[in-house]
């Protein structure tokens, strides 16, 4: 039987169309918090950043317990990490994937002007991951920027796509980026302190003994994390207000996260993950949605 094959045009338009639906799938599986923020977003920012988180997510399963539960080895792991980093950059170039969680990254990276500067840092953490050795503080800042602050500035070239800026707007925008993504990362440390030691043998605060962390030092390390937090908030005005709302709430998330860990005796960090209550989370997405400036141009 022979099938009725579409014009071109209709063919790479349902086939982006399916890839960018898989990459939404993805974050409707594994985060309701991202999805909540992203929510916010205007259309066409939200469909990208959407598929900035789903290959973030696939990388991050390879080194983070899916695949090893697999049954993949260490070695296994390795080389597919190497696989789809290759097939990310090839697809940046040639335009197509046939992995659709790539294709739609691929699509998002030629529109927004996102490239190998950001994603080859980003896949050396995912590599650091899987590497046994004790992280040292220089090591933790390099890993924190390529798995964290570099996301930052991907979504920052998705916000500004559409909006010409200086070059020194744009420096204070990416530090705001960058500040950002570190604050969420180091906050995520923190809620994950007995999943990360004791699943995966990690600890991502070099001269903390995480069983005795003391008061003294889980609020030194939020002193850090509340910095970043500070430094991100002062840059949210210069956001475009399509994705302003969504940055704010992401931001007053954690700033209330932060808030709940200083609460939280060091030692109960090992035994239960603090998190946000959903109806909490809503009331901080309204917030920032029709609080002051919300839609102030």
């Amino acid at each position: 039987m022979k099938r009725d094959r579409p014009t071109d045009h209709t063919g790479i338009a349902k086939y982006n169309a399916a890839a960018r639906a898989s990459s939404a799938t993805v974050i409707g599986h594994y985060s309701t918090s991202f999805g909540l923020a992203a929510r916010l977003l205007e259309p066409r920012v939200r469909s990208q950043v959407r598929t900035i988180y789903a290959l973030v997510r696939v990388a991050d399963e390879i080194v983070d317990g899916a695949a090893s539960q697999a049954g993949v080895s260490l070695d296994g792991q390795r080389e597919l990490l190497d696989d789809l980093e290759r097939e990310t950059v090839q697809a940046i170039v040639t335009g197509f994937s046939t992995n659709l969680v790539v294709h739609a990254f691929a699509a998002t990276a030629r529109e927004a002007g996102i490239d190998t500067s950001l994603t080859a840092p980003f896949f050396a953490s995912m590599r650091r991951d899987l590497d046994p050795a004790p992280f040292d503080a220089a090591g933790v800042a390099e890993y924190i920027y390529g798995s964290a602050e570099v996301i930052g500035l991907m979504c920052l070239r998705c916000f500004v796509q559409d909006t010409p800026r200086s070059a020194d707007e744009l420096q204070v925008l990416e530090t705001g980026a960058r500040s950002l993504g570190a604050a969420f990362q180091k906050v995520n440390f923190l809620r994950d302190l007995a999943a990360d030691r004791d699943a995966l043998g990690r600890n991502y605060f070099p001269g903390v003994n995480l069983l005795t962390m003391t008061e003294t030092q889980k609020n030194e390390l939020l002193d850090d994390m509340d910095a970043d937090l500070d430094a991100a908030a002062r840059v949210l005005p210069m956001l475009p207000v399509g994705s302003r709302r969504a940055v704010t709430a992401a931001h007053h998330l954690f700033a209330r996260l932060s808030a709940k860990l200083r609460v939280t005796p060091a030692r109960a960090l090992m035994s239960a993950r603090v998190r946000v209550p959903d109806p909490e989370k809503i009331m901080i997405a309204l917030t920032a949605s029709f609080g002051p400036g919300a839609w102030k141009r």
